[in-house]
């Protein structure tokens, strides 16, 4: 997504816990540069796909707590600006858990 494509004055909803999540993503980051070295030294299938599991459900867990500061957050100050403002707000997170559904 191009950054610029939903420009901001205020804060994400995120900014509060923006340390913790970009120490998660350098975690899992670290996750993903270990399954590289277990596919260059040819390790064992099952063990490769343990760790790709275990990313998954990391990255999918950063992807459930940005979601809900989205929602606490971005939603629900558009809801208190417009029912029009809510609305968009609102389609916004839909499209998101749908993405997050089918991944």
């Amino acid at each position: 997504m191009d950054m610029t494509e939903h420009p901001t004055t205020v804060a994400p909803g995120y900014a509060g816990h923006k340390d913790d999540h970009l120490k998660r993503l350098r975690r899992i980051e670290g996750q993903v540069r270990g399954i590289a070295r277990m596919v260059e030294s040819d390790a064992y299938c099952i063990d490769v796909l343990t760790q790709v599991s275990a990313v998954t459900r990391a990255l999918q867990a950063v992807s459930l707590g940005l979601l809900e500061e989205h929602i606490e957050h971005c939603v629900v100050d558009a809801a208190r600006e417009s029912d029009e403002a809510a609305a968009v707000k609102v389609a916004e997170a839909t499209a998101a858990i749908a993405r997050l559904v089918r991944s």
